[in-house]
């Protein structure tokens, strides 16, 4: 199989209602369409989360970093590439491009997932998926940022607190892994938006929370413009980490 047959493409416009008060695309959109594009790559090389329901797995997202150098504008054309670049035995990694309508690479990514069992929630064994012919769309198509780093929040300092609603549980009953990244942006005024842009975002994600769930956030600075944060839900269990750089 040829390289460029590992890699899928999917094109989208800055919607006016997916962008900010810059008119530049949010992360929370952009992160959205990433996942979309996860979820369309898999399901066409037939390990995507329709396949695996069927048997009673699902993918979920373990860690997530984005790094853009230029967000979309309203109404502009944009594309993400996707590919994998890793497979273990209880995680892929997988990457993506970023690329703006001339096709000039704007921003890329870094993801590492992991397949679990819908009854257990524990991970399963990747290379037994489909004989392992998931291996067979290894790439090695270059992703120029580094890897999610690992992030230690020692600030017990509450920056922000959020009881998880309707709008925040998605289709497997949890908090969307979304709607953290645009919970996390709500802790910084609209000032720093005006002033500077999101240049790179991580996320781990450790657990699982739900609907009721008392989210609450505490922010570390950790250099001039460098954030760890980290959230746990009901005063107990970490279930988010992330780290946010601005430009």
């Amino acid at each position: 199989m040829s390289e460029e047959n590992k890699i899928g493409t999917y094109h989208f416009v800055a919607e006016p209602f997916h962008v900010d008060f810059n008119e530049r695309l949010t992360m929370g959109v952009l992160g959205n369409h990433l996942l979309n594009c996860a979820g369309f790559h898999a399901e066409e090389r037939g390990f995507g989360i329709a396949t695996l329901n069927e048997n009673r797995y699902t993918w979920v997202l373990s860690r997530l970093a984005v790094e853009m150098e230029e967000m979309p504008k309203a109404y502009e054309s944009f594309s993400v590439q996707t590919w994998v670049e890793n497979v273990y035995r209880l995680f892929t990694d997988r990457n993506f491009a970023i690329l703006n309508a001339d096709g000039r690479p704007i921003g890329y990514a870094r993801s590492i997932w992991a397949m679990i069992s819908m009854e257990t929630r524990k991970p399963a064994d990747l290379l037994t998926l489909h004989n392992g012919s998931i291996t067979e769309y290894i790439c090695d198509k270059d992703c120029p940022i580094a890897k999610p780093s690992r992030i230690k929040v020692s600030e017990d300092t509450v920056a922000g607190e959020h009881r998880a609603k309707y709008s925040d549980i998605d289709i497997n009953g949890h908090v969307n892994s979304i709607k953290y990244i645009e919970h996390i942006l709500d802790l910084f005024p609209l000032q720093t938006f005006r002033e500077k842009r999101v240049h790179r975002f991580e996320m781990a994600y450790v657990a699982e929370s739900y609907y009721g769930d008392k989210l609450t956030f505490y922010r570390q600075q950790t250099g001039d413009n460098e954030y760890d944060i980290e959230v746990k839900k009901n005063d107990t269990e970490v279930v988010v980490r992330s780290k946010l750089i601005f430009k």
